[in-house]
């Protein structure tokens, strides 16, 4: 059986399904017929009609599907700019309500626990919720921390219903930025209205002009950069420390053959949080022990790997094409999903494995898996409960164990507070010698790498490649998400990286010891970057706006519309963005292409792409940031100049 699925394989060489060698190993190695991501990826196509992936398909009404292209129109009369800038907008509306519903979530949590409703949870950064709550109108005087993170929570919730006016985080961008949203009419009033007046606008027969729906999903993008993932990274830090460096391990090889392994998996960190704090329990170590086990293992997949992983150094060991891979070791014993990026294939490949699936949040279940909710106040009794239903599923292991001896080292932690932190130390942190390093030409620029996998391109080369070559010509590279496991399982993110750095890069670097690709967290964590470009322009010396500075955005594997939503509130802000991989859902329509690139440079300063040579890409990007390191007239690299006593007290 094992020998006709290598047979089959054979159609598509394993180095084109991933360069992950973990990956890779389990596929080869392991003794079952099971279907994975990859297998689908080879035997299914996308549908020509159906997907609309190139913008020509809409689906909108039972009239439909109609598949047009130039010159051609729906039954409606709908032309082809509309439909495409249609499924763009839908994408966004998607996107945004994903990112923007968990920090929906996380404020109601902020909420509770306040007013002490939420066991296991806590305030455990009470610095950053004064900040937020100053940033959202909440005043702090000299009141109890429990009642200013009450009405903190109250005020980010009503950000989502909010009807008129302007979100309050928007105000955290530089001044000049907020002018540019102003004069295009595109400053959110409200996280959810946007995202309902986008379907609306998409609906059949309604917005029919490909410009004006361009302009819903700016906005829409907007409110959630700005707005729903802004709530979700910030509350997050306040309920659970915010990050700093941290050292630890990638891959599937961090699974223990002798002892418990749990997976948490998906992008909501609550109740994770509790279960990682409740592994170290001495009672349940002892029970583990009891049947036959030395301790209890606890790693993570996808986004809510990288929130354990930030706060509390639990190994990732893989991303989003990874998770079929993680069962199929046969070592894992219970796997625990959340929400977002989820196949609902780990139902079929657990039957064929001793793994537990439980699914645990109120929006997600999956057949074939057990579904265990997690409530307001029921966190701890549920996470002991989960962690004993592991520890007595560790005797029912019954396949041969196939765990690749594959791990990598990795530096991660980088919020926006601790760069600030490395750069300048405890006393004078500052983004002073990063936007030195970038006027004088040590560092050329600031590039994200951002998004997801796709089974359809070759798993984790884009993200490491673009990412090689970025910082080998002195491009600081920042990672969230898929990508960010992605460098960090190639072994990106230790300072021993600093061998494929740059000279100016690595003297950088090595100063202020961080390694030339920053882990800056989950998918939700983009906003961060938005908060330290912010603050890169408030340090002066690199214009006066975002779209000012030397720094660009790529998507190289994207496949969800989180992606896409990212990307466009990137753009909004004034970041060139780049995609790659597979298409995104405009590319039959010219028109709506254009207004994307120079329709939204000319409106906001960004323009949004898709290139589909990663080459091409990579040296448009690079032209993009010289284009403007030399409208700041910073292209000259500078002689360093060493200072003598007289010339420092002179500064």
């Amino acid at each position: 059986m094992a020998e006709d699925k290598k047979k089959n394989k054979g159609k598509r060489e394993i180095s084109e399904i991933s360069v992950d060698e973990a990956v890779c190993y389990v596929i080869e190695n392991t003794d079952k017929e099971v279907s994975t991501v990859f297998d689908r990826a080879q035997s299914m196509k996308p549908c020509p009609i159906g997907s609309g992936i190139s913008g020509i398909c809409c689906k909108n009404c039972s009239m439909g599907p109609c598949r047009v292209r130039e010159g051609k129109t729906g039954l409606c009369g709908a032309t082809l700019s509309t439909i495409a800038a249609r499924n763009f907008a839908r994408h966004v509306a998607a996107g945004a309500s994903a990112h923007s519903d968990h920090g929906r979530d996380m404020a109601h949590m902020l909420g509770l626990v306040a007013e002490d409703k939420a066991p296991g949870v806590e305030i455990k950064d009470e610095l950053k919720l004064l900040k937020f709550a100053k940033n959202i109108g909440v005043k702090i005087d000299d009141r109890d921390i429990k009642e200013i993170a009450k009405e903190t929570a109250d005020k980010a919730l009503s950000l989502f219903g909010q009807q008129h006016g302007e979100i309050d985080l928007i105000k955290m961008a530089p001044k000049k930025r907020q002018d540019v949203w102003k004069k295009s009419k595109i400053i959110p009033r409200g996280i959810d209205r946007e995202v309902v007046e986008i379907m609306h606008r998409t609906h059949v027969g309604v917005d029919q002009h490909a410009e004006h729906i361009l302009d819903a999903c700016l906005r829409t993008a907007l409110s959630d950069g700005w707005g729903g993932s802004m709530i979700g990274t910030e509350i997050s830090d306040i309920l659970f420390g915010t990050p700093r460096a941290v050292c630890a391990k990638a891959n599937l090889g961090m699974l223990a053959k002798d002892e418990v392994n749990i997976v948490i998996h998906g992008h909501e960190p609550t109740l994770s949080e509790i279960i990682v704090g409740l592994a170290d329990d001495k009672e349940l170590i002892e029970y583990a022990k009891t049947k036959g086990a030395k301790s209890i293992n606890v790693v993570g997949i996808c986004c809510t790997a990288n929130e354990m992983l930030m706060r509390q150094g639990i190994a990732p060991i893989g991303n989003f094409l990874s998770q079929e891979m993680a069962i199929m070791t046969g070592a894992v014993e219970l796997m625990i999903v959340d929400i977002q990026c989820i196949m609902q294939a780990l139902g079929e490949v657990t039957k064929e494995y001793h793994t537990k699936l439980i699914t645990c949040s109120p929006k997600c279940k999956i057949s074939g898996a057990t579904h265990m909710e997690f409530q307001d106040n029921n966190g701890l009794e549920l996470a002991r409960e989960i962690i004993k239903m592991a520890i007595d599923n560790f005797k029912n292991r019954k396949e041969k164990l196939c765990i690749p001896d594959i791990t990598s080292d990795m530096v991660a932690g980088f919020s926006h507070e601790y760069i600030k932190y490395a750069l300048g130390g405890r006393f004078r942190e500052s983004f002073r010698p990063l936007n030195d390093a970038i006027i004088d030409g040590r560092i050329q620029g600031v590039v994200a790498i951002v998004g997801c996998n796709n089974a359809r391109v070759t798993h984790d080369k884009y993200h490491n490649y673009l990412t090689k070559e970025l910082i080998k010509r002195d491009y600081l590279v920042a990672v969230t998400g898929c990508a960010a496991i992605s460098t960090a399982k190639c072994g990106l993110m230790i300072p021993e990286a600093m061998e494929y750095a740059g000279e100016g890069l690595r003297s950088i670097c090595e100063t202020g010891g961080i390694p030339p690709v920053l882990h800056v967290g989950s998918c939700v964590d983009n906003s961060r970057i938005l908060t330290v470009l912010s603050e890169v322009v408030e340090e002066g010396g690199l214009g006066e706006d975002i779209s000012d500075l030397p720094v660009a955005g790529i998507a190289p594997e994207w496949m969800s519309e989180k992606a896409i939503s990212i990307g466009t509130y990137c753009t909004a802000s004034g970041v060139y963005v780049a995609f790659c991989g597979e298409p995104i859902p405009v590319e039959s329509s010219s028109e709506v292409k254009e207004l994307m690139t120079k329709g939204w440079q000319e409106k906001c300063g960004g323009q949004l792409e898709y290139i589909a040579d990663v080459d091409e890409l990579l040296n448009k990007v690079i032209d993009v940031i010289q284009a403007k390191r030399k409208a700041l007239k910073i292209d000259v690299k500078k002689e360093r100049v060493l200072l003598d006593m007289e010339a420092r007290r002179s500064l």
